[in-house]
């Protein structure tokens, strides 16, 4: 990062991106400083603002909701349509309570609203421990950071160890981690099959087994106007499956347009992930999505949990099943570990590495 000159007044961004990170307090911190102008660092450039503005829509378009508690075959074929059409889906009758969602946001609320100095002891950018908190993933690779801050739990292969989850979460991350992979294995099976696949095919690459959680807060922005909550972006791995509370803000990108997900409550949000998009051959589709910034005073939570392969120095590509002189590979083969090393060495931007690894 640049040191550049604005009315006669140097900047250092590079300095100031450190001089945050090294505060510990992160965006809730800033916001209980009582600053009414976010800091520069947090400005995002004028073609990211210039798309945040609402355009007309001439109809009204909303993700698909699927009951689970459907047929199978009728489960499957939805899944697979929406994953087709929209990359995200919302479920509801997934056998998860809604008490234990609720419990999981108010556990999450709960930690990133603890005194700035407790917070500050889970703050580092090393995942060594399994745990950390931190604010803005990609920090210091970003042209702007983004408002929100974010706890991080190692959910497999193996949990982080309990005494480094934060005391005021733990419980319930335990519990979140058993519901979240019993769910994450039954909707593998549901998108195998929807590509003509064994229900075992997604799973037996390991996909189910290396588990990240993240719990992202969104405190009130005082000029949301000029930041986002998360910038436009793709995940990297395979599945996300994420629990959002009723404040709303996340955005898909749909036919070019951006479409909210409109908070249910009780439901989960799914999303196709790159490694998935690359493994169907194009069937499934990764698409870009964004959180804006958060104009309400009450803060913003949601919790994703990352479902990402284990063999980490496997190869990856189109499942050859889905693969045919009429239909070849869309995607050369590669190597987990040196795609995962791409994408945290990069900011979050739009398609992260799909076009990269095309043929």
């Amino acid at each position: 990062m640049a040191t550049t000159v604005d009315s006669g007044n140097q900047y250092d961004r590079a300095e100031e991106v450190k001089r945050f990170d090294d505060s510990k307090i992160g965006v809730k911190g800033l916001v209980d400083s009582g600053l009414t102008t976010i800091p520069r660092i947090f400005v995002h450039p004028p073609e990211t603002l210039s798309d945040l503005k609402p355009k007309p829509k001439p109809k009204s378009v909303a993700i698909p909701t699927i009951d689970l508690s459907g047929t199978r075959s009728t489960v499957v074929e939805q899944v697979a349509a929406a994953s087709r059409s929209f990359g995200f889906f919302q479920i509801v009758n997934h056998g998860i309570p809604v008490q234990v969602l609720d419990r999981m946001i108010a556990s999450i609320r709960a930690f990133h609203e603890l005194p700035t100095d407790v917070k500050a002891r889970f703050y580092r950018r090393d995942a060594g421990t399994g745990v950390s908190f931190i604010s803005n993933v990609d920090l210091f690779h970003s042209k702007a950071a983004s408002w929100r801050d974010t706890l991080q739990i190692r959910l497999g292969p193996t949990l982080a160890e309990l005494e480094h989850i934060p005391e005021v979460c733990r419980d319930e991350v335990v519990q979140w981690n058993l519901h979240s992979t019993t769910l994450g294995e039954q909707l593998m099976g549901l998108l195998s099959e929807g590509l003509g696949l064994d229900k075992d095919s997604i799973k037996n690459t390991t996909c189910l087994d290396a588990r990240v959680m993240v719990g992202h807060y969104y405190p009130c922005c005082p000029q949301p106007d000029l930041t986002v909550g998360i910038a436009s972006h793709t995940d990297p791995g395979v599945l996300t499956l994420l629990l959002q509370d009723h404040t709303g803000g996340l955005q898909i990108k749909h036919e070019g347009e951006w479409v909210d997900v409109k908070p249910v409550h009780g439901a989960l949000v799914i999303n196709i992930a790159d490694i998935l998009q690359i493994m169907s051959n194009d069937e499934y589709k990764s698409v870009e999505h964004r959180v804006l910034a958060n104009p309400s005073e009450e803060a913003r939570v949601s919790i994703a949990v990352f479902f990402n392969p284990s063999a980490r120095e496997a190869l990856y590509g189109p499942f050859a099943e889905l693969t045919s002189p009429e239909k070849p590979a869309h995607y050369r083969q590669f190597i987990y570990n040196d795609y995962m090393r791409r994408f945290f060495t990069k900011e979050l931007d739009g398609k992260t590495l799909t076009n990269f690894y095309k043929l």
